[in-house]
């Protein structure tokens, strides 16, 4: 008996032993396959992407398909930084609760989520929801882009590739479904996002054969992460399809649209085409996403920067009606021209605030109910064109700009089912004077670069130049 026991001790040991040589021979031949080209490496990721991440905030009643206007996390946002600049941030989205925030599930600040399938890297999007949680905005995931073996790129742990061309190349049919998982995949790990938005801008979905956008690769795309999302919850809210409605000049004949034009321009038909393929064959829908700029893809504001805004509300009509009254978002909306090196930082802040004012006015005088301002956060201090709040790189950052202060105030003032009334403008320069109302609150935009006065609503009230003022009623 006592023979036998030292038998098995003996086997138990040679058996651990065996096991023990296996694990470092395992562990070697895993950290060959993380260095050799094309190997496929897994470290840092895992298996559970699908496991509900931290704790998800508890939703107020039913998720609605309006979110009302918001921003969007781009590269550099306040989830990163000094502790005290980003809780400061944190402070000041918490007084306005419920602004809505959007983060792309892959690039502009957000890590490759599934550098190998099946095998899983949240830790940047991670910190992306749970800022957005500890701030109490209502989050927005857009789900672009995509993963490089899902379109021909390498697998991997840090062999992603970040150029622009590859972010902005779409799955490859054959990996359609793949995406769709993983949307199914974010969808678990953050049951508290209640809307997800079927990629951004028909990137990497342009037919060069036929020099048009690749309509029906994008809508097999969506209607299967909407089934995908609906199969997780179907009450989760879903929309497409995210277009640039792209404008020319008034002048131009080449792929314009016979119909859709204005002093603002005329729209790109291409783009006109797309939308109307989707519309036509989409799955569902429970909120329509468009995007675009008041001026020309010349980067020609017409007849002026402010009367260009005037395209936001006819394109915004036209797709409602397109859609049977379907919510319209505007996941994008840019009023400033670019420079060459893509910076909107020509104007001075009094006249960036206030055309981007008139956008948001001509937005929802087209029927939009929500919207998302592409915040320009730098990674460092210094002048920041544009940006919502001071960088957060310093103790003295996280400080709230112009910019948030019209963002903010305009969700607060107008959100969601908001019942508009209209207030008479009179004066001299009442045809410059921009004005949006509801029964408590005017905003009032002087778009001349001086002083003016006018009688709104009955009131007297001066304005400087490039003023944004709000009346109470």
């Amino acid at each position: 008996m006592g023979r036998h026991e030292w038998n098995s001790g003996a086997r138990r040991w040679r058996l651990t032993a065996l096991l023990g040589v296996g694990a470092v021979a395992l562990a070697l031949i895993v950290t060959l396959l993380d260095t050799l080209p094309g190997g496929g490496g897994t470290a840092g990721t895992t298996r559970d992407g699908d496991q509900v991440h931290g704790t998800p905030a508890t939703p107020q009643g039913p998720a609605e398909p309006d979110v009302g206007w918001g921003f969007t996390h781009t590269r550099y946002s306040a989830d990163e930084g000094s502790a005290a600049a980003t809780g400061r941030v944190e402070k000041l989205l918490s007084r306005d609760a419920g602004l809505p925030q959007d983060q792309a599930v892959m690039g502009w600040g957000a890590d490759n989520p599934e550098p190998v399938k099946g095998r899983y890297d949240f830790g940047a999007l991670d910190r992306r929801v749970d800022f957005m949680r500890r701030s109490g905005g209502t989050p927005v995931i857009t789900l672009c882009c995509s993963p490089d073996w899902m379109k021909g790129g390498r697998p991997g742990a840090g062999h992603t590739d970040w150029s622009q061309a590859a972010l902005e190349t779409a799955p490859t049919p054959g990996h359609y479904q793949d995406y769709a998982d993983l949307a199914a995949t974010v969808a678990r790990r953050y049951p508290d996002v209640r809307h997800f938005i079927v990629w951004n801008e028909f990137k990497g979905f342009w037919n060069d054969g036929e020099a048009r956008w690749d309509y029906e690769g994008y809508t097999e795309l969506y209607n299967l992460v909407y089934k995908a999302l609906k199969a997780v919850d179907k009450d989760i809210m879903v929309g497409g399809p995210y277009l640039v409605m792209d404008s020319f000049d008034p002048r131009r004949t080449e792929n314009a649209s016979p119909t859709l034009k204005g002093p603002w321009g005329v729209m790109d038909q291409r783009v006109i085409d797309a939308f109307d393929y989707w519309n036509t064959h989409r799955a569902g829908a429970d909120f329509v996403v468009v995007d675009g700029s008041s001026y020309t893809n010349d980067d020609e504001p017409l007849p002026d920067e402010f009367g260009a805004t005037e395209k936001f509300t006819y394109v915004s009509e036209w797709v409602r009606a397109r859609t049977h009254g379907l919510p319209l978002w505007w996941a994008e909306y840019y009023v400033e021209p670019a420079d060459g090196r893509d910076e909107r930082d020509g104007w001075s802040e009094p006249h960036r605030v206030a055309v981007q004012a008139a956008g948001l006015i001509a937005l929802v005088k087209g029927g939009a109910s929500s919207g998302f301002y592409w915040n320009p956060e730098d990674e460092k201090g210094g002048d920041c064109a544009g940006c919502l709040w001071t960088t957060t790189d310093s103790a003295d950052g996280g400080r709230a700009l112009p910019m948030y202060d019209l963002v903010a105030r305009f969700g607060r003032a107008f959100p969601p089912g908001t019942r508009y009334a209209t207030v008479p403008v009179t004066g001299d320069d009442a045809s410059r004077v921009r004005v949006l109302a509801d029964d408590r609150t005017v905003l009032v935009v002087n778009t001349l670069d001086r002083t003016t006065a006018a009688r709104v609503d009955g009131k007297r009230v001066e304005l400087k130049g490039y003023e944004v003022k709000w009346l109470a009623r």
